[in-house]
């Protein structure tokens, strides 16, 4: 009897999944694609309400292949995901929450977008059910693109679909010293290493269910944790793109998604030691990864909050808080003819603040709503040297001597 490679490894985490794991598992079942073509390998990491054993039931009726693996708890959901990768036999992989759900068509279509395409990661649509899920890079669906083309670095989830020949040359897997962030960082190197990426944006292949309890991996741990992600993820950028427009361009993601929130509302409430111990933790990474050309790409209070983190200003970045807190506008100043717009937050030109103009400077994509605002740039440059040769040609012209005078 031959053996047939299955298309795709559905590999399902599960710790306490009870009883969203039963919609998890029922949304495998009914999915179009062959069950001939797809194995599932479920590793329960240490419940006890059940969920093991509704694996077992589930394997055994379930038309696919289904592998359960029962070990003691690990403490999140890197060891899982590696036990499930280091058992999966598919072309391809996609890692499914024990919250979550399929839609119906996700695997037949993401893995027909890969083969059509040979790309090596496949995202699908996502819609949160009782909470957020990532909007930016479903605008259209794209059969080719990259990291630096479009938005996917705004969902760094595990939830894609994966080539598993690319995660084995290159011996991916997730960091299980991490507690939060690890899947940002294996699907960020991902993107890197891929031969182009697939989005499917027509069709909501995944539903990101949201718990009563509240128990999403993401919302819990320390601050401390946040920190130690953004590092990582940081370092794995500065490894994998050189200095420059490109990297700036990446950075952004955990500047502005993983450490920024630290230097957000809650600081207001936290403790003097709190705001003493996020400054310390900031300061490495803000001197070894902080960089203009990421200030450049993000609004004038996001670019000012930071730089006050940079400069170690805690009792600056307070004021511009409960200023953002009391949702207060900026009053707009227009300069240098209207093609210079700056947005004057808390300390702006306060001499003993010391805070540059530069740092309150709104670039074209945060000032172009602003009555007055006149985009500048390379274009409006080239114009006024334009302009300013026609005008030196036209005296030269006219002047005895000149070309006009000698015909």
């Amino acid at each position: 009897m031959t053996v047939t490679q299955p298309d795709v490894s559905v590999i399902i985490g599960a710790y306490e999944a009870m009883p969203y794991l039963v919609e998890c598992l029922a949304s495998v079942e009914a999915q179009t694609i062959d069950p001939e073509r797809i194995e599932v390998i479920a590793v329960d990491d240490g419940s006890t309400d059940g969920t093991g054993e509704y694996l077992e039931e589930f394997a055994a009726r379930a038309p696919m292949s289904v592998t359960v693996i029962r070990q003691e708890n690990s403490g999140g959901p890197s060891g899982p995901r590696n036990v499930g990768l280091g058992k999966a036999a598919g072309r391809y992989v996609f890692f499914l929450d024990a919250d979550d759900r399929l839609g119906a068509e996700a695997l037949e279509r993401m893995v027909a977008m890969a083969d059509r395409n040979g790309t090596d990661v496949v995202l699908g649509r996502v819609v949160g059910v009782n909470r957020s899920a990532p909007k930016s890079m479903w605008g259209r669906t794209l059969e080719r693109t990259d990291v630096f083309s479009s938005k996917i670095k705004f969902t760094l989830s595990a939830q894609k679909l994966f080539r598993r020949e690319l995660l084995e040359r290159h011996g991916m897997r997730f960091d299980e010293s991490l507690w939060t962030g690890e899947d940002a960082l294996f699907t960020m190197e991902a993107y890197l290493r891929a031969n182009g990426v697939s989005v499917l944006a027509d069709y909501t292949c995944y539903y990101l269910v949201g718990r009563e309890d509240g128990k999403h991996v993401t919302k819990s741990g320390s601050y401390t944790l946040r920190f130690d992600s953004a590092c990582a993820l940081m370092q794995l950028i500065a490894d994998l793109v050189p200095a420059g427009e490109r990297r700036d361009a990446l950075m952004v993601r955990p500047f502005l998604v993983t450490l920024l929130p630290q230097f957000g509302p809650k600081f207001l409430t936290d403790s003097e030691e709190v705001r003493r111990h996020k400054m310390e933790l900031a300061k490495p990474l803000m001197e070894a990864y902080w960089r203009d050309g990421i200030g450049r790409r993000i609004k004038v209070q996001e670019r000012l909050r930071l730089h006050l983190v940079a400069e170690q200003r805690p009792e600056l970045l307070v004021d511009v808080l409960q200023f953002l807190k009391a949702k207060k506008q900026p009053t707009a100043l227009l300069e240098k003819k209207g093609r210079r717009l700056y947005l004057a937050y808390p300390h702006f030109r306060d001499r003993a603040a010391g805070v540059p103009d530069s740092v309150y400077l709104a670039e074209p994509h945060e000032a172009r709503p602003f009555p007055g605002y006149r985009e500048g740039g390379a274009e409006s440059l080239l114009r006024r040297a334009v302009r300013k040769a026609r005008r030196m040609l036209t005296s030269r012209s006219s002047t005895p001597g000149g070309r006009a005078a000698a015909a």
